[in-house]
């Protein structure tokens, strides 16, 4: 099966190209080979490599700076998503697509359900919504995945930071009061290769909404702990620094996080069989590779 891969240089497309299994040819495209908010470029790629399948992680992820530069975040989670829903659908092509956790609130003490009202705080949140709209508007044939806190060996993200603010600082504060699922890209990019080997193997799939994140949820803080307790357990860093526990309020940001971004992923296990990964056991798996590096 012939699938295109967008964005394909970022945390979770860098792991779709390296791990996509057997029975699959996959063209893999970053924002410089395919600017997806230009439509013309996108319904030239498409007739040009015509894929059976299109996962969609091309996205604008820098949430501070969403703030100011809006357009830019649109064009690329709205427009972006939406040329390529449009393009697809006029081919027959179902499209799997990954957004986010912000496309909620943040203010909830459950785990969020595909079914719950959406209320980004945000740009960023915002236009991911908007995006995930267009998708759902343009093209009947397709599987949003939310996910949350994402990390891996590629690009930039929490692990990394910590890693080196670990190495420059012998104490650093870190947030307390917000809550998520730290979720492997690694564990992303297996789970989007089941649903698109269950596509391929019966020609069709449940399609719609979907959640999925790592177990077990934790804070801000006692994420950065584990990452530097197995940190200095492999030897990348050389002893433990001092880590404070401190509120949101304490660490102003131009956009506001969620304080709650625990996501409820039982619908992805009872439809797809597809299980939440225990972020504990892929931290190890990528400081392990950045041991390596």
């Amino acid at each position: 099966m012939r699938v295109l891969v967008t964005g394909a240089r970022g945390q979770v497309g860098h792991e779709l190209l390296r791990r996509a299994p057997d029975g699959f040819m996959v063209s893999g495209l970053g924002s410089t080979d395919l600017d997806v908010g230009d439509a013309v470029q996108v319904e030239a790629i498409i007739e040009r490599l015509r894929p059976q399948l299109i996962i969609n992680a091309a996205a604008y992820t820098a949430v501070d700076k969403a703030e100011s530069e809006p357009e830019q975040a649109y064009r690329v989670n709205r427009d972006g998503v939406a040329h390529l829903a449009r393009t697809a659908a006029a081919a027959d092509i179902p499209v799997l697509h990954i957004s986010t956790d912000y496309v909620f609130s943040g203010d909830a003490e459950q785990p969020y359900r595909e079914t719950d009202s959406t209320s980004p705080s945000g740009v960023y949140g915002a236009s991911k919504l908007a995006g995930e709209q267009a998708l759902a508007e343009l093209n009947p044939r397709h599987l949003i995945l939310r996910t949350s806190w994402v990390f891996g060996a590629h690009g930039h993200n929490f692990v990394k930071t910590m890693l080196r603010l670990g190495r420059e600082r012998d104490s650093l504060g870190v947030v307390a009061d917000q809550r998520g699922g730290p979720t492997p890209a690694a564990s992303i990019a297996d789970a989007l290769w089941q649903l698109a080997a269950l596509y391929r193997d019966h020609g069709n799939l449940q399609w719609g909404v979907y959640h999925f994140s790592g177990v077990p949820s934790c804070t801000w803080h006692d994420f950065a702990m584990e990452i530097f307790r197995q940190a200095v357990d492999l030897g990348l860093l050389e002893r433990l620094p001092q880590v404070d526990a401190i509120a949101t309020s304490d660490y102003p940001t131009p956009a506001r996080r969620p304080a709650w971004s625990v996501l409820d992923c039982s619908r992805l296990v009872a439809v797809h069989g597809i299980a939440q990964p225990d972020w504990h056991d892929e931290l190890r798996s990528v400081l392990q590779e950045l041991v390596g590096a």
